[in-house]
């Protein structure tokens, strides 16, 4: 399965799930709202909570996402 590139589906995440994620970077979970806005934006939703995220998706939370959304 190929992964689908974080700015692809960060646009369409819903704002609480963005907040949270700021708000948490890099933590080594995700709470199942989060994991299923993620999902329902058109990005990853493996059963693994724990790994819908990678580096670079977490670098680009940090870098590149906007905080006026």
């Amino acid at each position: 399965m190929t992964a689908v590139e974080i700015f692809m589906w960060w646009l369409d995440l819903d704002l609480a799930s963005k907040e949270w994620l700021r708000e948490n970077l890099r933590a080594p979970g995700l709470p199942l709202a989060v994991v299923q806005g993620i999902a329902e934006a058109g990005g990853p939703h493996p059963d693994d909570v724990s790994g819908v995220l990678n580096d670079a998706d977490w670098d680009f939370i940090e870098t590149q996402s906007e905080f006026v959304d």
